[in-house]
């Protein structure tokens, strides 16, 4: 990504991407406002947007959040993409005044290829990120290089380069950013949890492999749930989680083997985070040791 190109091109972005709106910068330096520009290619734009700050234990904390907006159609991935695809990779080593930049996952949905399963997004997504700062007396620029990959029935690299002057005050885009924080799956103890809770973790060995069975309950306001397995480091390559038959009510099993670990790695010890995702928006996460 990078300018917005000239000619026949452009005119087919243009209509496109109509509805999201296009904004102008003024040349040199981010100016304080609560949107950057878009950084446009033919199948997806990103940009930066910017909303109220918060306090939290007596630091502020400037709240943003990186758009990519999809073409119809295509689809982008989560921080674990499953069977195939690339996570996108955030960048936000040219940015100014800036102590630490976290970026939140929005609960991802999966995908089937007919061979195998991805996890992410399609049509759009705000990835909110909390942004502390080096000196809040001076000016914050967030600045993001991000490279990611749009897949329809075939998988393209992109990249894309915004920026954007952070502030403590109200914003436009504090509604659209508010929404994406609650999509955040909620770190929850296993057991716990009302509407959504993952009861229990069990790890059944066999002749052949190892496998672990997760019951997720729900109420009957979310019938519809998923389940999504990452390994302690990112080398993991844990299969999606596949739907099994559960004898109670109200109980979504899932299963799955402990394959794809890194070389020379023993599930025995190790730390898997398990998130549970409803149709209906909520989304948590657990922690379980492998005993």
């Amino acid at each position: 990504m990078g300018a917005m190109p000239n000619g026949p091109l452009k005119a087919l972005i243009l209509p496109a991407f109509a509805g999201v709106g296009l904004f102008t910068f003024m040349a040199g330096a981010a100016v304080a406002q609560t949107a950057s520009q878009w950084d446009v290619d033919s199948r997806s734009a990103i940009r930066l947007v910017a909303a109220r700050s918060v306090v939290d234990k007596s630091t502020n904390v400037f709240r943003a959040g990186v758009e990519v907006k999809l073409q119809p159609g295509w689809k982008t991935y989560w921080r674990y993409p499953g069977d195939s695809g690339v996570p996108p990779i955030f960048d936000f080593a040219t940015s100014e005044n800036i102590r630490s930049v976290h970026v939140l996952w929005p609960a991802p949905e999966r995908f089937s290829d007919g061979v195998g399963y991805s996890i992410g997004y399609k049509d759009n997504v705000l990835f909110p990120v909390r942004v502390l700062a080096r000196d809040e007396r001076k000016p914050v620029i967030l600045r993001v290089k991000l490279d990611y990959a749009v897949c329809d029935s075939l998988c393209v690299p992109a990249k894309g380069k915004v920026e954007l002057q952070l502030s403590n005050g109200d914003s436009t885009s504090n509604a659209m950013l508010t929404a994406a924080e609650a999509r955040v799956p909620k770190p929850t103890p296993i057991g716990a949890g009302q509407a959504l809770a993952i009861r229990s973790v069990q790890r059944t060995p066999d002749t052949s492999r190892s496998r672990v069975v997760v019951d997720v309950a729900t109420d009957n306001s979310i019938p519809m749930v998923d389940l999504f397995a990452e390994g302690p480091t990112p080398k993991w390559a844990l299969p999606v989680p596949e739907p099994i038959p559960a004898s109670a009510s109200g109980t979504k099993r899932f299963g799955f083997d402990l394959d794809g670990l890194p070389p020379g790695a023993s599930p025995t010890g190790a730390t898997l985070r398990l998130t549970a995702v409803s149709k209906a928006g909520q989304a948590i996460e657990v922690e379980y040791r492998l005993e």
